[in-house]
C-alpha cells in the first residue's frame, strides 16, 4: 500500500490568489474549483469555479455555464507561478481540495513521501511566507492500522516552546481563530514576522517526528 501524506496548508493573506481575494471581496467561500497543473513558470494555467450569481466577479474572467444559483467561469493564469496552486503544480503535487473562505485559502494536496513534502512546504513557504501547516495525514498500513509517534519538545528552544504554547492557549489553531498572528505577537512582545519565524522553525523541528 502507498505510503503517502495528505497535506492541509492555509493562507491568511487574500493577496495569494486571485479567488481568495474574490471570496474577500463578496463575503463568500468558493470551493467549487478545478484547475490545471501548471508544469513550468512560463505555462499557461486554467482554473474554473463556481460563484453565487448574486455575486459579479471583480476579476478578469470567462464565465462558461449558468445554471440555477450558480455560475460557472474560467480564470486564466499567464503570469508564471503567482499563486500556491501554480506552486503545487508546478511541483507535481496538484491541489486535492480548495477552499476559499471570506478571504482565507484553505488547500490540500497529496505528497508521495516525507522527501517530497519536505521539497514542497520548504518551497510553498519561500514563495508565500504566511503559510500556516494545519495537518498531515500518513497513509495507513498495510492492515490498515494507523501509528503512534512519540514527539520530542526537547528539540524546541524554550522560545519556541512558549510561541507553541501562546498560540494554542490563545485560539490560533482552533477554526475559526480565537487570535490571530498580530495577536498573538503581541502577547509575546515580539513582532508578527518574528512569531511566524518561530512557529515555522518549531513546525520544521517536529515535522520530522510527527512524519
Amino acid at each position: 500500500m502507498a505510503s503517502g501524506i495528505r497535506a492541509t496548508v492555509e493562507f491568511d493573506d487574500a493577496d495569494v490568489c486571485p479567488l481568495a481575494g474574490l471570496s474577500a471581496a463578496a463575503g463568500t467561500t468558493i470551493d467549487s474549483v478545478t484547475a490545471n497543473v501548471c508544469p513550468t513558470d512560463d505555462a499557461e494555467s486554467v482554473t474554473e469555479f463556481s460563484l453565487d450569481a448574486d455575486h459579479d466577479p471583480a476579476i478578469d474572467v470567462t464565465p462558461v455555464f449558468s445554471g440555477g444559483p450558480t455560475r460557472r467561469y474560467r480564470l486564466v493564469h499567464d503570469e508564471g507561478v503567482t499563486c500556491p496552486c501554480e506552486c503545487l503544480g508546478s511541483s507535481g503535487c496538484p491541489v486535492a481540495r480548495y477552499t476559499a473562505r471570506e478571504g482565507s485559502l484553505t488547500l490540500v494536496f497529496h505528497a508521495a513521501d516525507y522527501d517530497e513534502l519536505r521539497e514542497v512546504v520548504a518551497d510553498l513557504r519561500e514563495r508565500f511566507p504566511g503559510m500556516d501547516i494545519k495537518r498531515f495525514v500518513r497513509s495507513p498500513g498495510a492492515d490498515g492500522s494507523r501509528d503512534g509517534v512519540f514527539v520530542d519538545r526537547g528539540k524546541l528552544t524554550p522560545r519556541q516552546l512558549e510561541v507553541l504554547e501562546t498560540a494554542y492557549e490563545m485560539g490560533y489553531f482552533e477554526r475559526p481563530r480565537r487570535a490571530n498572528a498580530t495577536e498573538v505577537a503581541a502577547a509575546l512582545d515580539i513582532s508578527a514576522s518574528t512569531f511566524g519565524e518561530h512557529l515555522a522553525a518549531a513546525e520544521t523541528k517536529l515535522l520530522g517526528d510527527v512524519l
